[in-house]
């Protein structure tokens, strides 16, 4: 059975940037050109945009970091394509979305290089409450495509406090929680026991829910 770590949540070292733009218009992220993606590297982490994707290496064992996009949206349809690309498959990678960044409060989406899903929410990066929204924690799925070099595409359709989980166009998991109604976007990768986890990121869109 996969087991969860709760570990502490390192945001990736980097230029602070206030959350500003998003709101009603629809997004499109394509990573041709860095934006205002939070970027950096150090001994144990390197993140960059570069051909076309945000390519995001944890090497550091036991390790959680993530980068935003100094952006701002409420409901909508969330979706992001991730490509691990090389490292142990016991990992978790994925989305954030309504990302406080002062606080460090977040939903996440993830997924894992061996076919499974953690859906939840962190709070003060997880110092204070790291909770599982759907199930106990990983859930084992066949929505997912595992191994390197297979592209999974998630999605989140997030309406005020109704979010609905799918993971190549399969759903995974639905839930209702109102913790936090708007805020950043974000990539996430996780190391959970050995390092050297690459995931490259691409095409990550926001359409807003008109109401």
């Amino acid at each position: 059975m996969r087991k969860f770590l709760a570990i502490v949540i390192l945001s990736l070292v980097m230029l602070g940037l206030a959350a500003c733009g998003g709101g009603n218009q629809p997004f499109l992220e394509t990573f041709d050109a860095p934006g205002e993606w939070r970027t950096g590297s150090d001994i144990d982490v390197e993140g960059e945009v570069k051909d076309g994707v945000f390519d995001l290496l944890v090497k550091a064992d036991d390790m959680t970091i993530w980068t935003t996009a100094a952006k701002s949206f409420g409901s909508g349809v969330y979706e992001v394509e991730a490509t691990q690309v090389d490292g142990p498959l016991d990992n978790g990678y994925g989305m954030l979305f309504r990302v406080d960044d002062e606080n460090d409060d977040f939903y996440l989406f993830e997924i894992s290089g061996d076919g499974y899903v953690w859906i939840g929410r962190y709070r003060n990066g997880g110092n204070d409450e790291i909770e599982p929204l759907v199930g106990d924690g990983w859930m084992e799925s066949t929505a997912v495509n595992t191994g390197l070099n297979t592209v999974n595409k998630l999605k989140v359709e997030a309406e005020d406090a109704n979010m609905i989980f799918y993971v190549n166009n399969q759903e995974v998991g639905r839930v209702t929680d109102n913790a936090f109604n708007k805020g950043d976007i974000g990539l996430i990768v996780r190391t959970l026991g050995a390092g050297g986890v690459r995931v490259q990121f691409d095409n990550f869109s926001v359409t807003p829910i008109q109401k």
